[in-house]
């Protein structure tokens, strides 16, 4: 039905379906780069990756775009879908590899032979798994033990985990830690920035056949932003439903009524007004609006620090909440008790955010700076990425800046970047350091980093995800 303005609009297909299509992959807000970053983990990483992204933000694409621009050499093995058993997964990756199971052993013997024989052909094989935060826990098991498989050198197969935040959680569990310890890189696709959306929406519509001004209003986009929030497949549902409805007027563009009609036809609420922008906030509360996390302070936390309950990715999604306690979209942004008061300013100049690095001095400052240092990265211009290098837990501050002052001095005189997050009761301290243009650089970074700092596995993020408002609803 949608489909009836293509004539209306001189377009060739529709440009906003939600079925994955390869040729109309954006590059744009970072996903060009993490694709390029994705190529170069599964050609040169030996282990687990994970990709995480919320409902509709685009991780299928992703995906799909990896399987048709592997690198040379990479055989792939795709599973669409994660809810096999063990022994199904199994039987699975051997119909894909083209493996008889019945004249071996096992399945794994079966499996392990045809690797090697690809390995010895000089062919490697790397495992795609969309969904995965669905895959039961006997089949995630399963994929561990398949990770253990390997010459004197290295692994047989690397395996690529795309799923929603729940995969970390899921990760987290201490049932499930030997999975955890074998992921060596973790990646995040983050909401559309608002600012990229019309050249979003031009991009599609461009590459649908269409030619002339973007046919919504600024009104339009606006309002598709606030209700899509950055989602990916919201926009597509809200742009074609909103094109519909201004082919329907007989209108060359769609305006503000089009995109509310649409809304209310996806049944979609759209807000009354603007969040507040994370920039409006001072530093402490910028911070924590980028995290999502109720509290920033230096304060003393009591009561033990709980590891296992972190994720294990190091990942700034909460851990599952206590029973009875309050979901944090319950506490509005711009609710008062939400905006952690500002810390005092530091009586020094505030430099670029990608300047070279200074040196920062040890003791009560550390954290303070850090924290600053990380404000200062995220409201600079534009995206680029840094490198989660540790995820700190302490009953005390104390304790706390004692483990920040002994990573700060194994960098090497890397300043360190840092944000607190959880509760008092058991608060983490979030540690970053770098600023590259593009995931790939910042991948390749983590060689250079010290080796005391390499055993942490650090993780690329991004400016875009890490300071996102929408992405902590």
């Amino acid at each position: 039905m949608s489909t009836l303005y293509l004539e209306h609009f001189g377009l060739g297909e529709a440009p906003f379906s939600i079925t994955p299509n390869p040729r109309f992959f954006y590059a744009g807000s970072g996903r060009g780069s993490l694709l390029q970053a994705l190529r170069y983990a599964v050609q040169s990483e030996e282990g687990i990756v994970t990709v995480i992204g919320e409902v509709g933000s685009g991780k299928t694409m992703l995906c799909r775009m990896l399987l048709d621009d592997l690198p040379e050499g990479i055989d792939a093995i795709y599973l669409a879908n994660p809810s096999f058993s063990r022994n199904e997964i199994l039987d699975a990756i051997a119909h894909d590899l083209g493996v008889d199971t019945s004249q071996a052993p096992t399945r794994v013997d079966a499996l392990n032979a045809e690797l090697i024989r690809r390995f010895g052909a000089g062919r490697r094989v790397v495992l795609l798994i969309d969904e995965a935060h669905a895959m039961p826990r006997d089949s995630l098991e399963e994929v561990r033990l398949l990770s253990n498989l390997e010459t004197s050198t290295q692994k047989l197969l690397n395996i690529v985990l795309f799923g929603q935040p729940e995969l970390n959680e899921l990760l987290a569990q201490r049932d499930l830690r030997q999975l955890r310890e074998r992921v060596v890189q973790r990646f995040e696709l983050g909401p559309l920035p608002r600012g990229e959306l019309r050249d979003y929406l031009a991009y599609r519509m461009q590459t649908a056949g269409y030619r002339g001004a973007l046919p919504f209003s600024d009104a339009a986009v606006a309002l598709i932003a606030r209700a899509a929030g950055g989602i990916t497949r919201r926009i597509h549902i809200l742009a074609d439903k909103a094109l519909l409805s201004a082919f329907a007027r007989n209108a060359p563009r769609a305006e503000s009524e089009d995109v509310r009609r649409a809304c209310r036809d996806a049944g979609l609420a759209l807000p009354s007004a603007w969040r507040p922008g994370w920039r409006a906030a001072g530093i402490a509360a910028a911070v924590a609006l980028a995290f999502g996390i109720g509290h920033f302070s230096a304060g003393t936390g009591g009561g033990p620090a709980a590891a296992d309950a972190a994720p294990a990715s190091g990942s700034l999604v909460p851990a599952p909440r206590p029973e009875g306690r309050p979901d944090r979209a319950a506490a509005s942004p711009e609710s008062p008790a939400a905006m952690p008061p500002e810390p005092a300013a530091v009586a020094s100049s505030p430099t670029p955010a990608d300047a070279p690095p200074t040196a920062a001095p040890m003791g009560g400052d550390t954290l303070q700076l850090a924290a600053q240092r990380l404000a200062h990265w995220l409201s600079a211009e534009g995206n680029a990425y840094t490198l989660q290098v540790a995820t700190l837990a302490g009953r005390e501050r104390a304790g706390l800046l004692r483990q920040l002052d002994t990573l700060a001095a194994e960098l090497d005189g890397r300043p360190p970047m840092a944000a607190l997050r959880g509760s008092d009761a058991a608060p983490t301290l979030v540690v970053f350091v770098g600023s590259h243009e593009d995931a790939a650089s910042a991948a390749a970074a983590v060689d250079q980093l010290p080796a005391a700092i390499r055993t942490n596995q650090p993780i690329v993020r991004s400016r875009a995800t890490l300071r996102s408002g929408d992405s902590i609803r």
